[in-house]
């Protein structure tokens, strides 16, 4: 009875040292394999924010070059605008210089009497502009007809620039309008303070200096 007892528990130890290290085993490697399996998981989960950040990435870049494609083509419009404009003023400008001088009268502060700040026509301008315009279209040849704009100092320069091209414009839209000359012959240009003709320290200086002068040209 005692050496049965004793065989069943060298039995029983022999099978558990034979089970326990398959158990071991597969425990190991179940455990082995979900630490795989969740590693994977992470690295595909890491490829696929990638490829997220890539893509929105992409559409950012493409909108942005889009806008900038946008822009670049109105810079360059605007450019090739104001080419044509200085090559217009640039053919003004030559046609000025070889024209002969048919005539040239000076609007000043006892005809045209500009204001302060002002660029309206008094009825006396509009008088020396109507005769003018007769002369013009009694010469019987075509003519190019230039208005200059000019501004005592007071103010800043680029307020004279503006105030001077006023005062021309005023007198190139009544030699238009009122005078019959056709538009493609008339220029406007505006010297603001950069030419006077008398002392801007004095009151009867700076009306003088408020003026316009247009000169008929052939």
């Amino acid at each position: 009875m005692y050496r049965n007892r004793r065989l069943m528990l060298v039995v029983a130890a022999i099978v558990v040292l034979l089970v326990s290290p398959a158990c071991v085993s597969k425990k190991l490697f179940r455990q082995n394999s979900d630490q795989v399996d969740s590693r994977v998981r992470g690295v595909e989960n890491m490829v696929e924010e990638n490829e997220r950040r890539i893509s929105d990435l992409k559409s950012e870049t493409d909108a942005r070059v889009a806008q900038l494609d946008g822009r670049v083509g109105d810079a360059m419009k605007l450019g090739e605008a104001a080419m044509g404009k200085a090559n217009d003023a640039s053919m003004m400008a030559d046609k000025a210089m070889k024209g002969k001088l048919l005539w040239s009268v000076t609007l000043s502060s006892d005809k045209v009497k500009f204001g302060f700040g002002k660029a309206e026509l008094s009825d006396a301008a509009k008088a020396e502009l109507s005769a003018l315009a007769g002369q013009i279209k009694g010469y019987g040849k075509a003519v190019y007809v230039e208005i200059e704009g000019h501004t005592d100092n007071i103010g800043g320069e680029a307020y004279n620039v503006q105030l001077g091209h006023q005062r021309a414009m005023a007198a190139l839209r009544y030699l238009n309008e009122s005078g019959g000359i056709p538009l493609h012959a008339l220029n406007a240009i505006s010297f603001g303070s950069s030419k006077p003709v008398a002392d801007n320290g004095t009151k009867d200086g700076r009306s003088q200096n408020r003026r316009v002068v247009v000169k008929v040209l052939e």
